[in-house]
Parts: structure tokens; sequence; C-alpha cells
């Protein structure tokens, strides 16, 4: 993609309410654009990256056998009435009447959905298990939205619902399901924790979160020097936060350590709280058996808002390779009428294309420091520098962008560098 030809348009400063890194970035970096309170429009460089994520997340969860399938945004409160929920869930649900007096809510989640269509569609234990998964937006109607699209009323979420027969059968595709998390959260690059946690509103006998590790976190986990055993501190009895830190973990295998953590996904072992106020049931071995359900969310928009905070330096993002918008930045130096440096170029891009890079070649009618300048603040993983100076050397400089390292190679070694 040229540069000159894309919606390439960052800001050197901040929005003044802008409080957290990842949100002050986003909006520089051109990335996204506040529509209302908590309510954003993604613009080309960030829907990209947007999608990036999408497609781990899509790719891990069929290759697992999860069928995706797209349940509707509003939802009828008939439904939240069978489980109890319209009047449990709380003020985040923002409901209205259609022309037939009718009520909906714009759905934050979709448990009682999915959970309908289970009664319609799963007939017998021939049709378990199963597990469908949707990419979807959902709204909550926060009090406070803030931190950009880290706390938004409106985002884009993957959810993932699981049908079993038993309960064993239930707890064996929660694990499976936790497998598939972990292989996507490593694909993503981010330093993570799995945590217990408090099942909440969505309910369910257990449930775990994974957190992404910054410091500008909301919550606070626990977790071990020497095992797995992690949660978040709201569980542990203990509340001066002083005193948990160097306690012998519970697990007995080494210290509690406290780190902020930013939760970016939260898998729940439902049971049967929706099968049965729903109805949702079969009959095996001559009786009549309500549904055992597992519920998995991602929230797919604060994940790269979760990145950004954990991957940045004072010039901008530094995305992991698998999150960045393009593989390589190609800047141009002083083009304008020197058909040298714009054929190379676009050899460049060319080449460097058909082994499957996605390239910005930004061959915009500016100074060389405002296209550094944005390459830093986009965070690409990599940049080639052109100019009249590495033509005639055949030394073209290559930045490498988390720790702006330089090497200049010859146009044969930069090939073999990348492709």
């Amino acid at each position: 993609m040229k540069a000159s030809l894309y919606h390439y348009k960052t800001l050197r400063e901040s929005p003044s309410e802008a409080e957290l890194v990842s949100h002050k970035l986003m909006i520089r970096a051109n990335m996204i654009k506040p529509l209302a309170s908590g309510i954003y429009s993604w613009l080309p460089l960030g829907f990209k990256v947007l999608k990036k994520v999408e497609n781990i997340v899509r790719e891990e969860m069929d290759s697992s056998g999860c069928l995706e399938i797209l349940m509707p945004m509003v939802q009828p409160k008939d439904l939240w009435d069978e489980t109890g929920r319209s009047s449990e869930y709380g003020p985040e649900l923002l409901g209205f009447k259609d022309r037939g007096d009718r009520d909906f809510y714009l759905g934050p989640t979709h448990e009682e959905v999915i959970t309908d269509i289970g009664r319609k569609e799963i007939k017998s234990p021939k049709d378990l298990p199963i597990t469908f998964y949707q990419i979807q937006t959902k709204f909550r109607d926060e009090i406070r939205p803030r931190f950009g699209v880290m706390r938004a009323r409106e985002f884009l979420m993957k959810d993932a619902y699981s049908f079993d027969i038993d309960e064993k059968a239930m707890r064996e595709n929660y694990q499976q399901i936790r497998s598939i998390y972990v292989k996507i959260f490593d694909r993503l690059g981010l330093d993570y924790r799995i945590v217990n946690a408090d099942s909440g509103s969505i309910g369910g006998s257990s449930s775990e979160e994974f957190h992404v590790l910054a410091d500008s976190g909301e919550d606070l986990l626990a977790f071990s020097d020497t095992s797995d055993f992690a949660c978040n501190v709201d569980l542990i009895e203990e509340k001066d936060i002083d005193k948990i830190p160097g306690m012998p973990s519970p697990d007995g295998k080494g210290s509690l350590q406290i780190k902020k953590g930013i939760e970016v996904g939260h898998i729940f072992q439902l049971g049967d709280k929706y099968s049965k106020a729903l109805g949702l049931k079969v009959q095996s071995d001559n009786t009549m058996k309500f549904l055992q359900m597992g519920c998995y969310g991602i929230g797919i928009s604060r994940i790269i808002a979760a990145c950004i905070e954990q991957n940045y330096d004072d010039k901008g993002i530094i995305f992991p390779k698998e999150l960045a918008p393009f593989d390589i930045t190609i800047i141009l130096i002083n083009q304008k009428n020197n058909s040298l440096i714009n054929e190379k170029a676009l050899m460049f891009y060319k080449r460097l294309k058909k082994s499957g890079f996605d390239i910005l070649l930004d061959d915009r009618d500016c100074s060389p420091g405002v296209k550094f300048s944005d390459a830093d603040l986009v965070g690409c993983p990599n940049q080639i520098v052109i100019s009249q100076k590495a033509l005639d050397n055949d030394a073209f400089e290559v930045i490498n962008r988390s720790d702006l390292s330089k090497k200049e190679l010859s146009e044969s070694d930069l090939f073999a560098f990348f492709c």
C-alpha cells in the first residue's frame, strides 16, 4: 500500500482527555476516532490491527472444531426475563422499545440467545458435544467509560459457548478451550497470566481470567513465583495489600508476587444455570438431562489497547509482529523528481510483497523527519530507508522498531535477510 493513497494522517499531540498511553497513541496514530462517550470508529490503520487479532482468534477456534455463527446484537427482553437477568444484570443493560411496543436490549453478552439456539437445535446426545462461537459487537452502558477502547461502551468480542451431556464432559471441553486460549495469547506475543476469578453476573461454578501484565491494569493479581498458581487479589481473604507480597503460595509452592493486569479473556464453567432456566435438555439413558454449558470470552478490541500498554516507548507503539498493521515500512528520502529512488522503492515493494510481506510504501511528499516520526509512532517491526546515498553505495539502512537498532545491508543481503 502506498502511503500517498492511504488514509495516513497522524497527530503530533495527544487529546487532553486521554489518560492511558494506549488511548493517546491510538488517537495519535489515527487508529480510532471518538464518536460519543465510549463509542469509537475504527479507521483503516486500526481496523487492520483489529482484523489481525480476529484472524488469529478465528484460526485457532476453527482448527479446534469450534463452529462460527453470528447472533443478533438486538435481543428480546423476554429471553432475559426467562433467566431472571433482566432485573439482575444491572444498569449496563441498554433497553428500548420497537414500534410494536416490544422491549429489547442491546446485547452486552449472549448466554440467553445461544441457549435459545441450543434448545431449538440440539435434540439428542448425538448432537453433542458442540461449541459455537462468534465475533460480534457488544454494548454495555458503562457509567463511566474511559481509557479509550480499554473500557468502552461498544466493543468487539469473541464469545464461545460449549454444550455437553454431563459435567465431566463439560470440564473436559473447558480444558480444551482453555488450551486454545493459551495458543491464541502465545501467538499474540503478549506477557499474560491465567488467574482464578469471580464469575460475576455471568455465573457458573468457577471461572478463570486471562490478564495482560501492565502497570496501567485495573486488577491486582497474586501469583506464585515458582508454580502456575495465580488469582485475582479480590479472591484472597487477606485484603492488606502490603501483607500479600512474599506470602506463601496457597498451593504450597513458592511465594506470592503482586502485579497489575488488564483482563482480556474470561472463561466460565456455567453448568446448567442457563439450560435449566431456558429448558435446554435432551433424553439420555431414559432420563431428561439439562445440558452442561461453558462460556468463553475474549475482548478483541481491548487486546489492542492492552498490547500497546505493554509495548511502547517515547516514540510510539511497538507492535509485536503478529499484530503490526504492516510488516515493513519503506521510507523514501527526497524522492521527488528522482526516478531512480522511486523505481528502486517500487522494485523493493513488489519483491517483498511477493514474498508475503505486508508493506507500507511511504512515498508522501513530506520531510524525512515526518516519515521517521510516523513510522516510529505506528510501530511496524521494520523500516527500510531508500535514498540517493543508499543507491550510490548499495547500502540500505534497516531499522528494527523494537530497539531502534540500525544496520546497513546491500540489496542482495537485504533480500536474503527478509526473504
